[in-house]
């Protein structure tokens, strides 16, 4: 199977680690921007970096952004830029655009323009740290509508010890489990759609799926 291939516009902040972590994934990257040093810092680690104008319809051509799987504008200082990206990417012919916003209003025009999704970096993390200084028992949440949230959270005491099938996560407290984080940052350490038979253990991290309602409740269990 190939790689897949994706264009980076943009290198600020965002733009920077989207490529880096996309390379370090094992994915075949191409970013570019106007500013040479923001180029020449990626440069070591994704397969393609360049210094171009963006709003050139003829560079990006040249480039071969009409070739790649997914393209992700992440142009932040200039909502311009990033528009007029947006829709040269579109009569290029790219089919999958992720586009950084920076205000509601500009989002509202990339969701105008069709984009697969509009990202908001800066408001995403405003959001994650005042969670996690209000609910400090929240290792990671994912909104995943206002009422429904995924996050991963340490296994309270009253469960440490138990079988899954008798821990009663759906039917005492309404949550349904999606995986066991033990012990690792890395792949080994996950236990994926675990069985009714594995044991919760201290330490572990336990990734939960519910209302928000049901997630706050099940939070304050001690840890």
């Amino acid at each position: 199977m190939s790689k897949k291939q994706y264009a980076i516009i943009g290198l600020g902040r965002f733009g920077h680690w989207v490529a880096r972590t996309l390379a370090e994934t094992g994915c075949e990257v191409m970013a570019m921007d106007r500013d040479e040093e923001k180029v020449k810092a990626v440069s070591e680690f994704i397969t393609y970096a360049m210094v171009i104008d963006a709003m050139d319809e003829k560079a990006l051509r040249a480039a071969g952004i009409q070739n790649v799987d997914m393209a992700i504008v992440s142009i932040g200082e200039n909502i311009e830029a990033n528009i007029i990206v947006v829709m040269l990417l579109k009569e290029i012919g790219v089919k999958n655009i992720i586009a950084k916003a920076v205000t509601p209003l500009h989002g509202k025009v990339l969701d105008h323009l069709k984009v697969n999704r509009v990202v908001y970096p800066e408001r995403d993390m405003a959001i994650r740290v005042a969670h996690s200084l209000v609910r400090p028992g929240i290792v990671e949440q994912l909104e995943l509508s206002p009422e429904y949230s995924i996050v991963e959270i340490a296994a309270p005491e009253s469960l440490v010890g138990k079988a899954l099938k008798d821990s009663e996560l759906r039917s005492r407290y309404e949550v349904n489990l999606i995986a066991i984080k033990r012990g690792s940052d890395n792949l080994s350490g996950w236990n994926v759609n675990p069985l009714p038979s594995d044991v919760i253990r201290k330490g572990d991290l336990l990734v939960l799926v519910g209302s928000n309602k049901a997630l706050e409740r099940f939070e304050k269990l001690p840890s």
